[in-house]
């Protein structure tokens, strides 16, 4: 008589059944299945957090690797390296401990250039993420305080960067370090507090010692600000542009789990793969040519990182003899008054979303997006920023420009200083007429259809060009998003074409 015996379980089936009876494994198996279901709309503009989600993971295991050959103190020593050019020579232990890792260290030079590269590409990410959350109108109500922990983002890639560029002590970052202890002098009243707090002491002091425990403090920072903004959006459903079946609570894309987190994963692995190969191939920051930082030296064509090249730039576009005498103080304005622009022109950007609630008293939620044409408005001051932002950009390389084209430097200034005060107004004029046209061009394609270049011979002998009609999905597109820009822009887009001549 044959018994029939039941299946045995083995011992991680046994183990998984008993977790997922107690609170915590009923939680996680809730929390996996609402993942599961929860829908992640596909757009390109999407990715952009995962490029910087990419750059943040190279930035951290490379920084780990490297907090444990470098020495972060500005002691002077005798060189007696690997590289000989510089044997003999008067070097900090941080510049040593740097050059070390660089040519002692196996692939050193590869964990110094992937470090170096990723904190490059980390602020252009955030600030491309910036731009598609500021044109789609991703940072109304109710995701407001997103838009804010993504600002504090970009600025601590900022800090980030700029601190980890003075670690290595070279002639570069000597340079650079001279600059900002000019820049902290001028400011008035607290100006020498300030400077002897930063450097403690005369220059460079302990700038090497300071600096690095605010290095070390912006990976956490930056991983907290991320956690925090991650668990905020969380809470609602992602936007999506209109489209059909496309509401705040009917979100149309793929399953945020396995299939959006395997697509985020690859790009993830394809950012930091091509991060690395760059850092294997191309060199940056060869602080071996640069040689050691000495306060009396300073090298010529010194550029800073790309990031900062606007803080640079509105020093360079302030005329020359701007400051008086007052209170028995010397105010000087060419650094006061960059300070001011630069303060007043990001605390701008960090509330700028409550500034248009305020202006267009919408304190609705939204969960569409908009089409950068269907908000002519924000379009232009989106675009009048860019102009602002690339003019000072631009004016941080001045004089390479001046010597690259045998200009003067006096002229190419002057130049940018025109564009600086006159661009944002001409940029801001000319992308919302482009929007109107944009919003007319649809309007037209709508009531017409789009040209086909299919020319046809009527029988009264007329020609006339044959006209396509939309696709359901695109002419979904396009109607919503004039409704929706009608509706959302109200007094300070004065409507729509679109969305007032709807067929």
């Amino acid at each position: 008589m044959t018994v029939a015996r039941e299946p045995r379980t083995d011992f991680t089936g046994r183990m998984g059944e008993r977790l997922s009876q107690t609170t915590i494994g009923r939680r996680a198996s809730a929390a996996m299945q609402e993942l599961r279901h929860r829908a992640v709309p596909l757009h390109w503009s999407n990715l952009f957090g995962v490029v910087a989600l990419a750059c943040l993971a190279v930035i951290t295991v490379t920084g780990v690797v490297l907090v444990f050959h470098y020495t972060p103190s500005g002691t002077t020593v005798v060189y007696e390296g690997a590289y000989p050019t510089l044997h003999g020579a008067q070097v900090s232990e941080a510049f040593a401990s740097t050059m070390r890792v660089t040519f002692e260290v196996p692939g050193g030079l590869a964990l110094r250039q992937a470090h170096h590269w990723a904190a490059l590409l980390l602020p252009a990410a955030l600030l491309a993420q910036l731009l598609v959350t500021f044109f789609t109108g991703a940072f109304r109500r109710p995701r407001r305080a997103g838009w804010v922990l993504l600002f504090l983002l970009f600025i601590a890639a900022l800090v980030g960067g700029w601190s980890g560029y003075a670690l290595p002590d070279d002639m570069l970052s000597g340079t650079g370090l001279r600059i900002v202890e000019g820049i902290t002098l001028g400011i008035p009243v607290v100006g020498t507090w300030m400077k002897d707090l930063l450097f403690g002491g005369q220059f460079p002091g302990e700038i090497i010692e300071r600096l690095y425990p605010l290095h070390l403090a912006v990976v956490p920072a930056m991983i907290a600000l991320l956690v925090v903004r991650v668990a905020l959006l969380a809470r609602h459903q992602p936007p999506q542009f209109a489209g059909p079946g496309r509401t705040g609570a009917n979100v149309v894309g793929m399953p945020l789990f396995p299939n959006a987190a395997a697509r985020a994963g690859g790009l993830l692995l394809i950012v930091s793969g091509s991060l690395m190969l760059i850092a294997a191939t191309v060199t940056i920051n060869p602080i071996w040519l640069y040689g050691p930082a000495s306060p009396g030296d300073v090298g010529a064509g010194s550029q800073p990182d790309w990031y900062t090249g606007f803080l640079d730039g509105a020093l360079r576009l302030v005329p020359p003899g701007w400051e008086f005498v007052a209170f028995d103080r010397t105010w000087t304005l060419a650094v006061i008054a960059p300070l001011a622009v630069i303060g007043l022109f990001l605390l701008t950007v960090a509330v700028y979303p409550f500034i248009e609630e305020r202006i267009t008293g919408d304190h609705r939620e939204h969960h569409l997006l908009d089409r950068p044409r269907s908000t002519p408005t924000r379009t232009g001051i989106g675009v009048a920023g860019i102009g602002f932002y690339a003019t000072l950009w631009v004016a941080g390389s001045a004089d390479l420009i001046a010597d690259a084209f045998s200009l003067t430097i006096e002229g190419v200034v002057l130049a940018l200083q025109i564009v600086l005060i006159v661009g944002p107004a001409v940029a801001f004029a000319l992308a919302r007429r482009v929007c109107l046209g944009l919003q007319l061009k649809d309007r037209d394609v709508l009531l017409h259809g789009f040209e086909t270049g299919r020319i046809v011979r009527l029988p009264g002998g007329e020609y006339i060009e044959v006209h396509e009609p939309l696709n359901p999905d695109e002419r979904w597109r396009v109607l919503l998003g004039g409704v929706a820009s009608e509706q959302d822009a109200g007094s300070t887009d004065g409507g729509s074409p679109v969305g007032s001549h709807l067929p």
